[in-house]
């Protein structure tokens, strides 16, 4: 019963120092990764100034088709009171 302990120990000691191998990469990581990180955060991409760019030409679409409507809306209230129309918003 004396040689379980003893067996256990050697085993026990690989996990120790796996995980302080672990441990250590982790630590040795970690500034790498956090200034990749930063980097990443600092720069933008052709692809997010794409998504960028796109989001912006959406909403002037947007807008443009409110204040179109808009002006149909009173461009026909007022052909039905009998009065001129103003010209259409600009594009």
């Amino acid at each position: 019963m004396r040689i379980l302990p003893l067996l256990l120990i050697p085993a026990l000691s690989g996990c120790v120092v796996g995980t302080i191998a672990s441990t250590a990469v982790d630590v040795v990581t970690l500034p790498v990764k956090a200034v990749s990180a930063g980097v990443d955060a600092a720069t933008t991409s052709q692809s997010e100034a794409d998504q960028k760019r796109g989001r912006e030409l959406r909403k002037q679409e947007e807008s443009r088709g409110k204040a179109l409507r808009r002006w149909q809306e009173q461009c026909r209230k007022l052909t039905a009171a009998g009065q001129p129309c103003q010209p259409p918003p600009a594009s």
